[in-house]
C-alpha cells in the first residue's frame, strides 16, 4: 500500500490506519485493512472514523477491523484503558484489585474473554473468568459475591451475528456510570501505540476460573425470591411452560432455575437449544421481534401449554406469549413488567409483608401504568434514563441513604426486569421464574396473564404504548443524519400531534422542562441524554432519542384512557391512537 493509495481517505483518519499498517497489529489485520482499501474505502473509514464509545450497553459494534469495530485490539484497548482507570481510582487498594469476566455464545466471545483476561494479568490484577458461556446477569451476581473492583461481559445482547460487544460493570455489579465510563474511555484514548497495552499470557496464578459452584449460589438465592413457595412447589407442576433460550445462554441456568422454583413441567425448544452464535433459526434473536417468540408459540398452541417464555442470547431479556382462549397472545414488555409489578405488590400485601419503604423504578420510556399500580398500594415509585444501569444506580443510591427506599422491582419496556437486588442488571433468568409464578396463581384462579392484564386495566385504565425504530446506515453519514434529525426537533419543536396540542416539552440534553401553557420553565433532575419527551393534552406522551448502541432513532409513544365502555373497544381506540402518533412523529425525523 502506498501513501497515494490512502489519499483516497479522509486525512482525519489516515494517521490512524497508518497507526495500523505500521504497528505492531497481525498479518490478517493488515491485510484485511488493505483489502478494504483497494475494494471498500467506505467501509474502511466507516472502520477507523471514531473509536467505540459507552452506549446504554457499554461498547458494541460490528466485528471487523478497526478502532470503531470489535476485535481483539478495540478489546485490549478497552481493558487497559479499565486497569489504568482501576488503579487510578483504587490507588491503595486494601487487597488485590480483582475483576470477573464472562461471555456469551457469540462466535468471537470467547477469543475476547481471553483478550480482556491476558491484559488484565499484564496489569497484574486478579481476573476470576467462567470457564464456559454464561448469562450476563450471573456476571454482575459474581463481580458481587467476589467483592470483585469490576466485570466485564462480552456480549451483544441481542443483536444480529455480525456484533459483539463489551459491557463493564462497577464493584456494586451495576454497568459503569458517569464518570466511570467517560474515565475509563479517557484511558482508552490516551493510548497511542499498541505496545501500550500490558498483555500476559494465560497460564498465570492470576486467573482463577469459576465453575458451577457460582451457578448454584445464585440459583440459591433467586429462589429464595418466590412469593408463594408452598404454592409453586405442590402446583408448579400444573403450569405447562414451553421455553427457548434462542440458541443462547440461558440453557445454563434455567432449566434448574424453574425446578427449584417448582416448575417442572417444561418442554423446550429443541431447535433452539442448542447455544450458537449464528443464531440460524431466526433473523433477529430478540424476545421483542414476534419472529424470534415463533417457534415457542408454536409448540406451546401444539401442546396446549400455558404460557412461552424466551430469552435473548445472553438471558437479560424475556419475552412471553400466552395461551389465552386458544389463541397466542404475545405480551409487550410494558405489559409483562406491569403484570409482574402487580403480582409483587398483591401478594406482599396479602401477607402483610409490603415494605412501608417499598420503591420501585422504571425508565422514563416505559409505561405510566407502572407508577399508577406502585402508588396504589403505597409504593413509591422512580423515574430513570433508558438503560438498566440507571436502576441499578438508584438501589445504589437507596443503599447507601440513611433512610432509603428499599427496592423490590424494576422494569423497562425492552424485555427487562429485575426483581430484588441480587444482581444490578436485568435478569431474564429469575424474570422468567416470576413471570411462571404468576401465570401459575392466575391459573389457579382459572385466569390467564391475559385475564390479569385487563383486570389491571379494569383497576386502573387502559395504558397502550408502542415503539417504531426510524433505522439509518451503520456509517459515518448515517450516524450524522441521525443526529441532524434531533437537532431539527430542537430548532422546530412540534406544535401537536393527531391534532391534540403538546403542553410540555422536556430536553433531557438542556435539562429543562417547559410548560408551553404558561411558558415556565423548570430544571430536570435526571442526567443529561440525547431524550426529547412531550406531554399532550390528553395525558399522552412520545419520547424520542437515538439508541444509545445502534444507528437508529426510537420513538415511543403512550396513551391511556380512563373512562370506556367496554375493554376491548377502548384498547382498539388506545391501539389506533398509539400507532398514529408513532408514524406522525416518524414522519418528522425520516
Amino acid at each position: 500500500m502506498t501513501t497515494d493509495d490512502l489519499s483516497k481517505i479522509d486525512p482525519s483518519i489516515k494517521k490512524t490506519i497508518q497507526t495500523w499498517l505500521e504497528g505492531n497489529y497481525d498479518s490478517e489485520t493488515k491485510t484485511e485493512i488493505r483489502r478494504l482499501l483497494n475494494e471498500n474505502p467506505q467501509e474502511l473509514t466507516d472502520s477507523f472514523y471514531t473509536r467505540l464509545g459507552f452506549g446504554t450497553g457499554g461498547l458494541r459494534g460490528v466485528v471487523g477491523v478497526g478502532t470503531n469495530r470489535m476485535n481483539r485490539y478495540t478489546i485490549q484497548f478497552a481493558t487497559q484503558g479499565l486497569a489504568s482507570y482501576l488503579k487510578k481510582e483504587v490507588p491503595n487498594p486494601s487487597k488485590p484489585l480483582s475483576v470477573c469476566i464472562g461471555y456469551d455464545c457469540r462466535l468471537t466471545s470467547r477469543e475476547f474473554a481471553e483478550e480482556a483476561a491476558r491484559v488484565l494479568i499484564g496489569n497484574e490484577i486478579k481476573v476470576f473468568m467462567f470457564d464456559d458461556l454464561r448469562p450476563t446477569p450471573l456476571t454482575s451476581f459474581a463481580c458481587r459475591d467476589l467483592s470483585c473492583d469490576a466485570a466485564i461481559m462480552i456480549t451483544a445482547s441481542h443483536n444480529p451475528p455480525e456484533y459483539n460487544g463489551y459491557k463493564v460493570y462497577w464493584n456494586d455489579g451495576g454497568q459503569v456510570l458517569p464518570p466511570h465510563d467517560s474515565g475509563i474511555i479517557q484511558e482508552v484514548n490516551a493510548i497511542e501505540q499498541l505496545d501500550q497495552v500490558k498483555v500476559a499470557e494465560l497460564d498465570s496464578p492470576l486467573l482463577e476460573y469459576l465453575d458451577a459452584k457460582m451457578d448454584q449460589k445464585y440459583l440459591k438465592l433467586i429462589t429464595e425470591s418466590q412469593h408463594y413457595p408452598t404454592l409453586n412447589q405442590s402446583k408448579g407442576g400444573s403450569l405447562s411452560i414451553v421455553y427457548s433460550n434462542l440458541h443462547g445462554t440461558s440453557i445454563k441456568l434455567m432449566p434448574e432455575a424453574l425446578k427449584l422454583w417448582g416448575f417442572n413441567h417444561v418442554s423446550y425448544v429443541e431447535e433452539q437449544k442448542e447455544p450458537d452464535g449464528h443464531f440460524p433459526t431466526v433473523k433477529y434473536a430478540n424476545p421483542e421481534d414476534p419472529e424470534a417468540m415463533q417457534l415457542a408459540v408454536d409448540q406451546m398452541l401444539t401442546n396446549q401449554a400455558d404460557i412461552a417464555i424466551a430469552c435473548d442470547p445472553d438471558a437479560d431479556r424475556v419475552g412471553v406469549a400466552v395461551r389465552h382462549n386458544d389463541q397466542a397472545i404475545l405480551l409487550s414488555g410494558n405489559e409483562t413488567s406491569c403484570i409482574c409489578l402487580y403480582h409483587i405488590c398483591e401478594a406482599l400485601s396479602r401477607q402483610d409483608i409490603l415494605p412501608d419503604n417499598a420503591a420501585f423504578v422504571k425508565t422514563i420510556v416505559t409505561t405510566e401504568l407502572f407508577p399508577a399500580i406502585a402508588r396504589t398500594y403505597g409504593g413509591a415509585c422512580i423515574d430513570v434514563l433508558p438503560g438498566f444501569k440507571y436502576i441499578a444506580e438508584q438501589i445504589r443510591q437507596w443503599e447507601l441513604a440513611k433512610n432509603g427506599h428499599s427496592f423490590l422491582f424494576g422494569g423497562e419496556e425492552s424485555f427487562g426486569y429485575l426483581l430484588g437486588t441480587n444482581t444490578r442488571d436485568k435478569d431474564g433468568i429469575i424474570s422468567a421464574c416470576l413471570i411462571s409464578e404468576v401465570a401459575l396463581w392466575a391459573k389457579q384462579m382459572g385466569k390467564t396473564l391475559v385475564d390479569i392484564l385487563h383486570q389491571i386495566y379494569d383497576e386502573h385504565g387502559i395504558y397502550k404504548e408502542g415503539l417504531l425504530s426510524v433505522n439509518y446506515p451503520e456509517t459515518q453519514e448515517g450516524r450524522k443524519h441521525m443526529q441532524e434529525a434531533m437537532k431539527s426537533l430542537r430548532a422546530q419543536p412540534p406544535k401537536q400531534f393527531l391534532g391534540v396540542p403538546v403542553v410540555v416539552i422536556e430536553d433531557f440534553e438542556s435539562g429543562t422542562r417547559k410548560d408551553l401553557r404558561t411558558g415556565a420553565v423548570e430544571q430536570l433532575t435526571l442526567p443529561k441524554s440525547n431524550i426529547l419527551r412531550y406531554w399532550l393534552g390528553d395525558d399522552s406522551k412520545l419520547v424520542i432519542r437515538p439508541s444509545g448502541t445502534e444507528p437508529k432513532i426510537k420513538i415511543y409513544s403512550g396513551v391511556c384512557l380512563t373512562e370506556f365502555d367496554n375493554l376491548e373497544g377502548g384498547i382498539s381506540t388506545c391501539t389506533a391512537r398509539v400507532q398514529g402518533l408513532l408514524q406522525e412523529m416518524s414522519s418528522l425525523v425520516s
